[in-house]
C-alpha cells in the first residue's frame, strides 16, 4: 500500500532552527523539497550556501568522547557553535601527543602477546627451548592435534619408535606438545602426523629458557607496558575529564549544527531588513504530520502549514510503500520498473503472489525447488539480497507444483503426481481437437489475470477521476466486459454448455466494442470539454476500424503469451528426461555425477530462464494494463540526536 502524505512548511526564527530540527524533526520523517523552488515566485527568499564546517570538530570531538563517561555530565549553557570548536580543537591538540605515544607501546605489547600466546600451551615443557631450537641431528615440531585423533597418535607411538611425543596442554578440543624425530626420517613422519591433523606452532626464535620461565618474563613485560599504558591512559583521562562538561556540551552542539546542515541545504531564509525567518518544506506521511502538529500547537516560535496537495498534477507527492515485511523483497521488482505515482495502487501483494505462483508452475520440482529454498533463504539471511528471498519464496511454489507433477529431481517415479504429469497429460479443446492440459490451463489463469489487471485499471481511473479509463479505454469497464464476455463463452464451451443466443452475444461483443470506438467523443461529450483538432468523418471512421484491429488483436496476443507457462512447465519435464537418460537413471548403476550436474545446470540455466520470462509477463501482460510506474521515491531526513530542548538552547 501507499503511505498518505500531507505537504508541510515550517517557519520561525532563524536563530531558532536547530531546536526546531533536534526537538521536532528529528522525531519523524519528512522528505525535504527544495523550498526556493517551492517559492521560486518570491524575492525576499535566499538559500542557505554555507559550506559544513563541522565534520573535523565531529570526528575530533568524538575521540575525546571515550574517555567520557557522559552519565554524569552538567551541560553547560551559553556555549556557541564557535566555542565548541575551539574547546574541541584546543583539547584534541594536547591530548594527541599522548596517543601518539600509546599508540607505540600498543604495538610493542602486541607483539609480547603474540608471543606469550605461541609459548603458553607448552608451559608445562621443562626444557629450555633456546636448546630445542638449536638441535642438529634430532627435528622437532612445536604444535596441536584434536583430541579425537590423539589415540590414533599414541596407537602409532606405540608400535613405531621412530618418534617422540611430549604432551603438554590438553585442552577442550585440542592435545598441545612437540615431537621430535631423527633428521633423516623427518619427512616420513611429518607426513604421518599431519594426517592425524597435526597442526604446527612455530616458536620465535628469540626465546630463552623453559616455556614456563619464558611465559614468566613475557608477563612480565606485558605487565610493565600496561602499566605504562594505563598511566599514559589516566593522564589523558584526567586531562580531557577535567573539562569533561565543556567537551561533551561542545561535541553535542557541534553534532547538531553538523546534521542540521543537511536540512539547511534544502531550506530557505529571508532577505528583509528586519527579524530573519528559515522556510522548511516537505512532505510528511498523514500519521506523523497530525502528531507534529499536536506537538508544536503550544510553541509560538514555530509556524506549519498543512497542505493536501494529492490531486494537484504539478505537485505530486513522494511514493512510500509500506508493505507486510513478506512482500517487502518484491519491491525490488516495483521499482524496476518505476515507483506507483502516489494515486496508483501498489502492485507489490499482487507481483508477491503472482510471480511466485507463475514460477512455480513453470518450474514445478520438489528436489529442485527445494534447493531454491534454502539457497536463496540462507543468501537472504546472510547477504540480506532481495533477490535471494524473491528465489526462496519461488522455491516454495516450485516445490508445490512438484507435488502436483510428481517430479523431485527429475524423476518421475518417485512420488505420485497429486495434479497431473505436464508432458501427458491432454486435453479435449472445442474446434482445436487434443491440446496439452497445461496449455489450456496456463491460458485459462491468464485470462483471469487479464481480468484482475482491467479491474486495477479501472480503480486507478476511479481514484484519478479519468472518465476515459473508467468507461471507454481498452482496459476500461467497456473492455472489461468484452473480454469478460469472451472468457465466459470459452468457458461454456469448454463445459460443453449452450452459448447465450446470437442476439445476446451481439450485445456482449458489439456495444463494448462500440464504446472503445467512440471512446474520445463520448469523453468530451461527458466532461464537456472540446478535442484537441478535428478530424472529418472518412477519417475517423478508418483511424477507429485500425485501432479496433489492433484492440482485437492484442486481446489474442496478449492472450496466448500466458501459453508459455504450459510449455516451460512441458519443457522443464523434458529437459529432466534427457539429464535421466544421459545419466543412464533407468539402469542398475546410474551416474550420479551426470545426475547431480545436469540438476545443477537446469536449475541455474533454466531458473534464470523461468524468472526472466515471469518478469516479462508481470511487465508486459499484466503491468501495461494498469501501471505507469510514474512515482518518485520518498526519501526522508533522518536526524538523530541526544541532545535535549534545554542544552540546545
Amino acid at each position: 500500500m501507499i503511505e498518505k502524505m500531507k505537504f508541510v512548511s515550517i517557519t520561525g526564527p532563524n536563530d531558532d532552527i536547530d531546536r526546531v530540527i533536534n526537538q521536532y524533526l528529528s522525531k519523524y520523517e519528512i522528505h525535504l523539497e527544495n523550498s526556493m523552488l517551492e517559492l521560486q515566485s518570491s524575492n525576499y527568499v535566499s538559500p542557505y550556501l554555507e559550506a559544513n564546517p563541522y565534520k573535523e570538530f565531529l570526528s575530533k570531538g568524538k575521540e575525546l568522547l571515550a574517555y567520557i563517561d557522559t552519565k554524569d555530565i552538567t551541560y553547560l549553557d551559553n556555549i556557541t557553535v564557535e566555542m565548541a570548536g575551539n574547546i574541541i580543537s584546543k583539547t584534541s591538540r594536547q591530548v594527541r601527543k599522548y596517543q601518539n605515544k600509546i599508540a607505540e607501546l600498543e604495538d610493542i605489547k602486541k607483539d609480547l602477546e603474540d608471543k606469550y600466546n605461541k609459548i603458553n600451551p607448552f608451559v608445562d615443557l621443562n626444557y629450555d627451548i633456546s636448546s630445542i631450537l638449536h638441535l642438529k641431528h634430532i627435528k622437532f615440531r612445536f604444535g596441536r592435534i584434536p583430541k579425537e585423533y590423539f589415540s590414533k597418535l599414541e596407537d602409532y607411538m606405540s608400535n613405531n619408535d621412530n618418534s617422540v611425543f611430549e604432551k603438554c596442554l590438553t585442552d577442550n578440543e585440542y592435545v598441545w606438545g612437540v615431537y621430535f624425530v631423527p633428521v633423516d626420517e623427518a619427512n616420513k613422519i611429518d607426513a604421518t602426523y599431519t594426517s592425524m591433523h597435526f597442526e604446527r606452532t612455530f616458536i620465535p626464535d628469540e626465546v630463552n629458557g623453559t616455556p614456563e620461565k619464558a611465559c614468566e618474563d613475557l608477563t612480565n613485560k606485558i605487565n610493565d607496558l600496561s602499566v605504562k599504558i594505563e598511566g599514559l591512559n589516566e593522564q589523558v583521562k584526567a586531562k580531557v575529564q577535567k573539562e569533561q562538561n565543556a567537551i561533551v556540551t561542545s561535541y553535542e552542539r557541534i553534532k547538531i549544527a553538523y546534521e542540521n546542515f543537511d536540512v539547511r541545504k534544502m531550506a530557505t531564509h529571508t532577505n528583509n531588513d528586519g527579524e530573519i525567518f528559515y522556510i522548511i518544506c516537505g512532505w510528511m506521511t498523514e500519521k506523523d504530520c497530525d502528531r507534529f502538529i499536536g506537538e508544536i500547537k503550544d510553541d509560538d516560535n514555530v509556524v506549519c502549514i498543512v497542505e493536501d496537495r494529492s490531486g494537484r498534477k504539478d505537485k505530486t507527492p513522494p511514493t512510500k510503500l509500506k508493505n507486510p515485511k513478506i512482500f517487502k523483497p518484491f519491491e525490488m521488482y516495483i521499482k524496476m520498473y518505476g515507483l506507483p505515482a502516489y494515486n496508483e495502487l501498489d502492485p507489490t501483494i499482487f507481483v508477491a503472489l503472482t510471480y511466485s505462483f507463475i514460477f512455480g508452475a513453470m518450474f514445478g520440482d520438489v528436489g529442485q525447488g527445494l534447493v531454491l529454498v534454502i539457497a536463496g533463504f540462507l543468501l537472504y539471511y546472510f547477504k540480506k539480497m532481495d533477490l535471494a528471498a524473491i528465489i526462496g519464496t519461488c522455491g516454495i511454489f516450485s516445490t508445490f507444483f512438484g507435488f502436483m507433477f510428481g517430479s523431485i529431481f527429475g524423476f518421475e517415479d518417485v512420488i505420485h503426481a497429486v495434479w497431473l504429469k505436464p508432458v501427458d497429460a491432454m486435453s479435449s479443446v472445442p474446434l482445436i481437437g487434443r491440446l496439452n492440459t497445461v496449455f489450456v490451463v496456463a491460458i485459462g489463469f491468464g485470462m483471469f489475470l487479464i481480468l484482475v489487471t482491467m479491474i486495477f485499471h479501472i480503480t486507478n481511473a476511479i481514484k484519478n477521476k479519468d472518465t476515459e479509463n473508467i468507461f471507454f479505454d481498452t482496459n476500461a469497464l467497456a473492455g472489461f466486459v468484452f473480454y469478460g464476455s469472451l472468457v465466459a463463452v470459452v468457458a461454456l464451451l469448454m463445459a460443453h454448455k449452450k452459448v447465450p443466443a446470437g442476439i445476446v452475444l451481439a450485445i456482449m461483443f458489439g456495444v463494448p466494442l462500440i464504446l472503445i470506438a467512440l471512446k474520445e467523443p463520448l469523453t468530451h461529450l461527458i466532461t464537456k470539454t472540446k478535442p484537441e483538432e478535428k478530424t472529418g468523418i472518412g477519417m475517423f471512421i478508418t483511424q477507429t476500424f485500425f485501432e479496433l484491429f489492433e484492440v482485437l488483436l492484442s486481446y489474442f496476443s496478449n492472450t496466448l503469451s500466458f501459453i508459455r507457462i504450459g510449455a516451460f512447465a512441458v519443457s522443464h519435464a523434458s529437459m529432466m528426461e534427457v539429464v535421466l537418460m544421459l545419466g543412464k537413471a533407468e539402469s542398475s548403476s546410474p551416474n550420479w555425477v551426470v545426475i547431480v550436474l545436469g540438476n545443477l545446470f537446469v536449475i541455474c540455466l533454466e531458473g534464470l530462464i523461468v524468472g526472466i520470462q515471469v518478469l516479462r509477463l508481470e511487465y508486459y501482460e499484466m503491468f501495461s494494463r494498469f501501471y505507469s510506474g510514474s512515482g518518485r521515491e520518498f526519501k526522508p531526513f533522518k536526524h538523530v540526536s541526544s541532545f535535549s530542548t534545554e542544552k540546545s538552547k
